[in-house]
């Protein structure tokens, strides 16, 4: 039997529903549920020794496994670019009659909103000026600090951040529509495992893929809530306090769930357009209103400093820091780094959900340039703001940001007209940012813990939604902002591993459609192209 009769045979996971009515993955399902809980009772029971031991495991794993997120991160972009330069280019997404489900702008504006997020919101203000004012590159000068706080924020949001999702978008597209297995991790690996993906082999990296994907997105939770809480105390005077925002948590979480009740048409993708009109609207209000020339002019630089600085950045491990400065980059590029592999199950389903019948080279290109444009025009507005407000004008976002980066944002809004309307409009966009992506990440895990379904029934949506917000709040008690990033790089390590491997499946399963269908794809990508003989 061929191995494209074999992998034709694996098929998708059947409809079929326990005595509870779900249709889950028996192994998976259960033991990421379990495992996942566990660690929250643990939490719960051990609050004090639970926050020592996630400082612990933070310090460790930064200081001992740092220049693997680093030399794992480059791979992933190396690797992902030479595909869309290499022969490989030309496969189509979902086989060589398949046709975009989306129109090219269509696919575009779905690609923004995958690019936008409560970590830009969080972070626009906060981490431009914060590099600012201790720049880890040395620079000391105004002009010199300013041009090395934005290149960094854009290095930590840029081309390394897409290229994980891109890799793994990649890889669960071409195996689930091309090669028709179940939208799951483990599909990816079918070329290195065989039959073996069904086995415990295969459910330790579902598993894995799970719990990576929730702790990811309720970091981003716990992130958003604080914001919230934040601008709760600075307009209204409503202290922001562990109760409050643990209230917060509930309540967004519930908007969630209602947004998974509604399902995808009605909820996610109607609450998506509207967060993008917002964001759109907040962005290009302060493009207007702000130092428009400084910013146009910023825009045009950051991305020539980013391109010019990126190749000594992205191998840069302080590793020629004593250790007594040393700790920087584990605060900031590690943890990022960690938090885009755990976010990568979700953003890789996300995109690969919506690229059936792209060739690789349209998928990767769209992929990587689309959102980082996109990011970094927001960056360069908001970061470039206040760093204008910091070099000519009455310097208040460094003390800001200096006193917590929740309340930075509308510190910043502060300093122009209609300072409470786009302070009030900033949180409303956090909010349903916080739901779409409760509920998006809900919807990822579950067609992961139903074996592939792609449509599995709203109770477990539900169920998933709920223990995100759950897992957010109890970590939030624990050891705040610390304790979330802890569980980002602690969840994002074992996954690395996973990616890593991963990337030698996918080229595995390219070679094999290559000899399979290569003379066709080559003549759709020029018709010119004389016919060969397919092995």
């Amino acid at each position: 039997m061929s191995k494209m009769s074999k992998i034709a045979r694996f098929g998708g996971p059947r409809d079929q529903r326990n005595a509870l009515g779900m249709i889950v993955h028996p192994v998976v399902f259960y033991a990421s549920a379990a495992l996942i809980i566990g660690i929250v009772f643990l939490t719960i029971l051990n609050t004090q020794q639970i926050d020592t031991l996630f400082s612990s495991i933070q310090e460790g794993m930064s200081n001992y496994f740092g220049w693997l997120y680093v030399l794992a991160m480059n791979l992933f972009l190396v690797f992902t670019v030479f595909l869309g330069f290499s022969r490989y280019g030309n496969i189509r997404l979902g086989g060589p009659d398949a046709e975009p489900d989306f129109s090219i702008w269509g696919w575009f504006a779905m690609l923004f909103s995958a690019g936008m997020g409560i970590g830009l919101l969080f972070f626009g203000v906060a981490e431009p000026i914060y590099h600012y004012g201790n720049n880890p590159l040395g620079a000391d000068q105004n002009g010199l600090a300013a041009r090395d706080a934005m290149t960094i924020t854009f290095y930590h949001w840029g081309l390394h951040a897409w290229g994980v999702y891109a890799m793994v978008g990649l890889s669960l597209a071409f195996f689930g529509f091309t090669r028709n297995l179940p939208l799951t991790i483990r599909s990816a690996f079918y070329p290195i495992l065989g039959d073996r993906v069904r086995g415990w082999l295969g459910n330790t990296i579902d598993t894995v893929a799970v719990v990576a994907t929730l702790f990811g997105v309720a970091t981003s939770l716990g992130l958003g809530v604080q914001q919230v809480s934040a601008g709760l105390e600075y307009l209204f005077d409503i202290e922001q306090t562990t109760t409050v925002m643990v209230l917060l948590i509930a309540g967004i979480t519930g908007m969630a769930t209602i947004s998974v009740v509604l399902g995808l048409d009605a909820g996610i993708q109607s609450l998506s357009k509207l967060n993008i009109v917002l964001a759109g609207l907040l962005m290009f209000f302060l493009l207007a209103v702000g130092p428009t020339l400084f910013l146009l002019d910023n825009f045009v630089q950051n991305l020539g400093n980013y391109i010019q600085r990126l190749p000594s950045l992205a191998f840069w491990t302080e590793g020629l820091r004593g250790e007594e400065e040393a700790g920087w980059q584990n605060s900031w590029t590690i943890f990022y780094w960690a938090w885009w592999i755990a976010w990568s199950p979700f953003v890789g389903m996300f995109i690969a959900r919506i690229s059936r019948g792209r060739t690789i080279r349209e998928f990767i290109t769209g992929v990587l340039l689309v959102p980082v444009v996109v990011s970094f025009l927001w960056l360069t507005v908001f970061g470039g703001t206040a760093l204008h407000n910091e070099l000519f004008g009455p310097g208040t976002i460094a003390a800001a940001v200096s006193d917590s980066l929740d309340t930075s944002i509308y510190v910043l809004f502060e300093g122009y007209p209609l300072a409470i309307v786009t302070s009030v409009l900033a949180m409303i966009v956090v909010i349903v940012f916080f739901v779409t992506s409760s509920d998006s990440g809900s919807f990822v895990i579950d067609i992961i813990t139903s074996g592939g379904h792609e449509n599995p029934p709203v109770g477990q949506r539900i169920f998933w939604a709920l223990l995100e917000g759950v897992v957010a709040a109890v970590l939030l008690v624990a050891g705040g902002l610390g304790a979330l990033q802890t569980a980002s790089i602690t969840a994002g390590l074992p996954f690395a591993i996973v990616l890593l491997v991963m990337c030698y499946s996918l080229i595995k399963g390219l070679r094999q459609e290559y000899v399979q269908f290569g003379s066709i794809y080559e003549r759709q990508a020029d018709p010119t192209t004389p016919d060969r003989e397919t092995h």
